[in-house]
Order: structure tokens, then C-alpha cells, then sequence
């Protein structure tokens, strides 16, 4: 085994990898790699886009930063060819190297021209250029929107044409038109344009144009961009590619609803020529005159043949005429029938309506009154006889029920009394029961408050002393000499006073005596806690 050497500076892995990152910067700064893009599966949520360039027998990491994406024109695309530029770099958190690339160039015509396809065939498939799709151009459109770049010859290119042919008003939305950030120019400019009230300030435009001048596909590339493809296809106002010339095919006219093969042929396909509409507008007014006048003669030959047709006056009022006249000869003899017809009848009613006829007639109806008068009578005395059978009926079952009704109560009552007896001598022996315990109860308390009482100890011959003003002395050093005692015996109290004796000799302990509440006593020398009349039953003061 070969000895370590001990010369060797040590690296931590940190230090180790700064210096790899250092060697590989310098030594790379600036590299243009070909090699075809592997695993590229969209834009981090950072915004970042990571990852492979390969091709038949290596492998390098890639990744593009965010400001760097934003800026290129060719975006990645899984199994595009490409020629990326920037630097080596190394990760150290994997030990890799690895390509931070800041633009993107194909590799090649071909290349494109295969992206092209690709493209073409994955958005024909979403149907962004299917026929249905498409909108009808209007045939005068009122406004006219125009996206290109304000500097190039194609806007002059195209306000000529349109006012060749029929000036209108145009609206031009400048962008550029190549480079980085051209298409997203373009699509804001397509959904600017439709994102315009129609009854705002800046008039919507009826129509759009979308063009630019010839260029090689490089320069054309923006038009191939998915979001001028998309924003194209989403536009509700019909809009016309006019992009490149006529050999130039970009993505945006199979998605635009016309193609123009150059900005001016666009213009065309916007208006019509003016003095062309004037005379074909002057043709049409002359043919519906020209028809209008055919038709009125048509009108006056066909009016004259119905009135040629047509019987006269005379003929037709010949009739009713002959009519009136044969009705108006006959009209004074009726009213005379008439008269007489009527007069007869009145006489005939006159006769009917004479005074004894009346009085007849009267004298039948009073009759007939005092007929109904009588019914009315007897039918009032039949229903008061109803009405009072009715009444007794009912009566009687009233009565009826209420002699039932007070039966009734008077058993209730009855049974109540009996169960208010029985409840009342049920109540009685309870009562009794507790008296009686309540009874034993004040007996037992009575004898505990005997044997609690002082006066069971002073009748065991114990005295209770008590001073001038009448409170028990509980010690001897209590006393005052001279001072006026009261001695308490069973039967009786008897006054004294005290001569001022010596007191026993502290050597000997005072007797245990018990005390009044018939406890054992405490020593003399220590005074005693004096109860309150709270602390218990029997206290003796």
C-alpha cells in the first residue's frame, strides 16, 4: 500500500466544487452548441425552462432563466434542432455541468420548415382552421383596422389602394413585426382590436388587416407563432392575412378568414371600387325605374279592360230604381189599413176596460186577498202548535236530563265525601305518628340538654363564681382582693368576698376539675377559650 501524502492541501467539498464552477466558467465562457432539444416539458412555474440538448452520443443539461425565455424568438419545442448560445456552468447541489443558454437559432432551413409542420398539423387539429370557422368579409365595412408597422411601406401601400378605390376611415395599430416579442405584439394587437366597444370613443373596426412585406421565413417567423395563430382564429371580426407575397405561406393565413397574397391585394379585397359601385348602383335605380314604369302601364291597360267590362250606371240602378217607385205608390194605401187596423183594436180594449169591468175585476181580487189572508192565519196558528209541541218536547228532555245531571253530581259528592273521610282518617294517624316522634325527639333532646346543663354539675356540689358584674371567673388570678363575689349552688346563690389569700404554690398543679359543661377542665394558669352561645347547645353562659 502506498503511503498518503501528507503534502496534499485538503478541499472541502464546498471549496471543491467553487473551484470546478470557476475553471468551467472561465475556460467556457461563451460556447454555440448544436444538438437536438430532449425533455422539455413546458415553462417552470418560475418561469424557467429546463431541459436537454443531445445528439447520437452525449447528453448536456440546459436551462433557460426567465428574462432570457421571454426575449427569444424560436421557442423550445420537444425534439426541435437547434443551435443554442451562452455558457457552461455547474450545479453543485448534483454534481452536473451544464448549458445556460440565452438565445435559440434552428438548426437549418429544414429544420424550420419541420417545425412549420409540426405546428401546422397540431393546431389544424385543435380545428383552428377549419372552414366553419371562418367569417364572411362585410361588403363596405365602415372602419377599417390595419396591424403592421407604422414605418414600413406596406400602410402606405395599403391607405393608397383604399383610397383608389373607396376612401374609408383606418385605424392602424402599430407593432413590430420581426424580432423578439413581434407575435405578442401581434396577438395584443388582434384582441386590442376586438376588445373596443362598439360605442366607445375609438369606433370598432369592421374589418382587420394583418400584413407586412416579403422576407425569408426567418423574418416571416413571427406569423408562425401559436399566439398570433390563436388570437387570429379567436377574433370576431373577420380579418384578412396579407403577409409576405404571394409565394409566402404562413400559419396565420390558414387561421385568418381570408388571404391576401400581398397588403395591397388586401386593400382590394376590403372595399370595392367606388365609381364601380356608383355606376352599378346608377344601373340598378335605372332598371327598378324602368320596371316600375312597366309595371304602372301594365296597371292602366288592365284597369281600363275591367272598366270597359264593367255594366253602366243607369243599367245597374234601373232595378232598385222600378223598386222605389212600385213601394212608394203602395205606401199611402197601407198606412191608411194601418190606421184603420189599429183603431179597431183600441176600440176592442176600450170596451174591455170599462168601469164595471174594472170593479169586477177588483171585487175578485179582493176576494182573492182575503182567501190568502185566512190561509195565512191558519197556517200561523198550525206552526205556533208545531212550534209549541216542540218546545214542551223539549223541555221535558231537558228536565230529564238535568235530573240525570244533578243524580249524577250528588254521586260524585258522595263518592268525594267518603274518599275526603278516608283521606281525613288516613291524615289523623299520620298526624298522630308524628307527634308522638316528634314528642320522642324533644324528650331526647331535653335529657341531652340536662346532661349538658351546669346545673347537673352543680348539683354534684361544684359552686360557679361569678364577679360584681355577673360573669363567671374562671381562675383564681381573676380575683381582685376585696373584690364582691357571687357564689351559685344548686339551690341558690350567696354573696361573698374575696380576702386576698395567698394563692396554692405554683409547684403543685391544679386539680383536673371537670369544667362546667361537664368536660375535665384545663390548668388554672392557662386561661380558657371562652365559647360564644353559637359555638353549641348547653353553653353555660
Amino acid at each position: 500500500m502506498t503511503e498518503p501524502r501528507l503534502n496534499t492541501p485538503e478541499w472541502t467539498v464546498s471549496e471543491l466544487s467553487a473551484a470546478l464552477k470557476r475553471t468551467v466558467e472561465d475556460a467556457y465562457g461563451h460556447v454555440r452548441v448544436r444538438g437536438e432539444i430532449s425533455g422539455f416539458r413546458g415553462v417552470h412555474s418560475s418561469g424557467h425552462a429546463y431541459f436537454a440538448l443531445k445528439d447520437e452520443s452525449a447528453r448536456i443539461d440546459a436551462v433557460v432563466w426567465r428574462n432570457a425565455f421571454a426575449r427569444m424568438r424560436i421557442k423550445p419545442e420537444e425534439g426541435l434542432e437547434v443551435i443554442a448560445t451562452g455558457r457552461l456552468t455547474t450545479y453543485p447541489g448534483r454534481s452536473t455541468y451544464q448549458i445556460v443558454i440565452e438565445t435559440l437559432e434552428p438548426a437549418g432551413l429544414g429544420a424550420l420548415m419541420a417545425l412549420l409542420e409540426q405546428r401546422k398539423q397540431a393546431l389544424a387539429a385543435e380545428g383552428l382552421f377549419d372552414e366553419a370557422r371562418k367569417q364572411l368579409l362585410p361588403s363596405l365595412p365602415r372602419v377599417i383596422g390595419v396591424v403592421t408597422s407604422p414605418t414600413g411601406a406596406v400602410i402606405r401601400d395599403i391607405l393608397h389602394r383604399l383610397e383608389d378605390r373607396f376612401p374609408r376611415p383606418v385605424l392602424v395599430w402599430p407593432v413590430r413585426v420581426q424580432g423578439d416579442g413581434a407575435a405578442e405584439e401581434i396577438a395584443a394587437a388582434i384582441r386590442g382590436f376586438n376588445a373596443l366597444p362598439e360605442d366607445g370613443p375609438i369606433p370598432r373596426p369592421d374589418l382587420l388587416i394583418v400584413a407586412r412585406g416579403g422576407g425569408s421565413i426567418e423574418d416571416l417567423w413571427a406569423f408562425n407563432e401559436q399566439v398570433v395563430v390563436r388570437a387570429a382564429a379567436e377574433s370576431h371580426i373577420a380579418l384578412i392575412s396579407a403577409v409576405g407575397h404571394e409565394t409566402d405561406v404562413t400559419l396565420i393565413d390558414f387561421a385568418s378568414d381570408r388571404r391576401a397574397p400581398t397588403p395591397t391585394a388586401a386593400a382590394e379585397m376590403a372595399v370595392p371600387v367606388r365609381s364601380e359601385l356608383l355606376a352599378r348602383v346608377d344601373g340598378l335605380g335605372r332598371r327598378v325605374t324602368t320596371c316600375w314604369l312597366r309595371a304602372q302601364e301594365g296597371r292602366r291597360v288592365a284597369l281600363r279592360s275591367a272598366g270597359r267590362a264593367l255594366p253602366s250606371a243607369d243599367a245597374l240602378l234601373a232595378t232598385p230604381r222600378q223598386r222605389l217607385d212600385a213601394a212608394a205608390g203602395r205606401l199611402p194605401r197601407a198606412l191608411r189599413e194601418g190606421t184603420s187596423r189599429h183603431r179597431t183594436d183600441f176600440s176592442r180594449l176600450a170596451v174591455r176596460l170599462a168601469p164595471l169591468v174594472l170593479r169586477t175585476r177588483i171585487a175578485r181580487e179582493r176576494e182573492r186577498v182575503r182567501g190568502l189572508s185566512d190561509r195565512t192565519a191558519r197556517c200561523l196558528k198550525v206552526q205556533g202548535e208545531r212550534r209549541r209541541d216542540r218546545f214542551s218536547a223539549i223541555s221535558g228532555r231537558l228536565g230529564a236530563a238535568l235530573r240525570a245531571s244533578l243524580a249524577a253530581q250528588r254521586h260524585a259528592l258522595a263518592r268525594d265525601r267518603e274518599r275526603v273521610g278516608v283521606l281525613a282518617k288516613r291524615a289523623e294517624r299520620a298526624s298522630r305518628g308524628l307527634l308522638a316522634e316528634r314528642r320522642a325527639h324533644l324528650g331526647r333532646a331535653a335529657q341531652l340538654l340536662r346532661a349538658l346543663s351546669y346545673t347537673g354539675v352543680l348539683a354534684r356540689g361544684f359552686a360557679l363564681v361569678r364577679g360584681a358584674d355577673d360573669r363567671p371567673l374562671r381562675s383564681a388570678a381573676a380575683v381582685i382582693p376585696g373584690q364582691r363575689l357571687s357564689l351559685e349552688f344548686s339551690d341558690g346563690r350567696i354573696a361573698a368576698r374575696a380576702d386576698g389569700g395567698a394563692a396554692a404554690p405554683a409547684s403543685v398543679p391544679p386539680a383536673a376539675t371537670p369544667d362546667l359543661a361537664g368536660e375535665r377542665s384545663k390548668p388554672a394558669n392557662k386561661p380558657a377559650r371562652r365559647k360564644t352561645p353559637a359555638e353549641g347547645q348547653g353553653s353555660l353562659f
